[in-house]
């Protein structure tokens, strides 16, 4: 019989800041006078810290933030793009696949992961907000896919897959053939926002959302994540044949049973 997998020791990056508080691994991009820009150590540790959180069973959700005047400017000019311009199609493509890495992090990692939003949130930084689960978003947010503008597809770090789902086929098409920066307001009018909320609320809200997920179910919510992640490629046939699998599982667990004592005591239910 194959033993259980360690849980993984607390990772200490050294690109971004890290804490674990009530369960949440707060993550905070931390390049405030570069508006948090991204650089290559950035991206790898990024993707690094999220595969460790995997199997960390002392943090339930993951917050992300960012520093400064805003959450993040995408790919840095000098770090990044000067390089890149410099660079082959072979160093074109592995940059590509290393953001596009960070992004299936985000996605496969069985935790609900949260992303406060404030500032500029623009090219890798809007993909990464659209890639969270739950975007809170300060009133001062401008958000822009503005990967068109510099050349390059608006399809980029799986733009074209996430955006469709939370906005639709015809705003996601407006904003990555246009690269047209949005406002909280028409952001949040448009579905891609859960909530806005003053500048000042922001760090407070956003923990909330984090921390109430982290009392949750882990096992039931890593389910949910993973079926929204694969239910839009199946037929509703394939769909009901996994929810009803994955459902009859859980029916076994001992959240379930939880669940139910909490409901008859007219209690929260206390998740372990």
């Amino acid at each position: 019989m194959n033993a259980a997998p360690s849980e993984s020791p607390t990772p200490s990056p050294s690109t971004f800041l890290y804490e674990e508080r009530e369960r949440v691994a707060r993550i905070t991009l931390n390049r405030p006078e570069r508006l948090n820009s991204l650089t290559f150590d950035v991206y790898e540790e990024l993707t690094a810290t999220l595969g460790a959180l995997r199997t960390r069973d002392a943090v339930r959700a993951v917050l992300l933030a960012g520093a400064g005047k805003g959450f993040c400017s995408g790919g840095d000019h000098d770090a990044i793009i000067r390089p890149l311009l410099q660079g082959d199609a072979a160093k074109h493509h592995a940059f590509a696949r290393l953001t596009c890495d960070l992004i299936l992090a985000i996605r496969r990692i069985p935790k609900p992961v949260v992303a406060a939003l404030h500032g500029a949130t623009v090219g890798a930084g809007a993909v990464i907000a659209a890639a969270a689960d739950i975007r809170i978003a300060a009133e001062d947010l401008r958000l822009g896919f503005v990967f068109v503008k510099v050349g390059l597809s608006g399809a980029d770090m799986g733009a074209a897959w996430l955006l469709p789902r939370i906005v639709g086929l015809a705003t996601a098409t407006h904003w990555l053939f246009t690269g047209d920066m949005i406002d909280a307001r028409e952001a949040r009018r448009r579905g891609f926002l859960h909530e806005v909320v003053p500048g000042p609320h922001l760090a407070a809200r956003s923990a909330s959302w984090a921390e109430r997920l982290a009392r949750g179910p882990a096992r039931a919510l890593a389910v949910t994540k993973e079926s929204l992640n694969i239910e839009t490629s199946m037929d509703l046939e394939s769909a009901l044949s996994h929810e009803a699998r994955a459902q009859g599982e859980l029916m076994g667990t001992e959240a379930f049973k939880e669940g139910y004592r909490a409901f008859k005591e007219k209690r929260e239910p206390r998740f372990d």
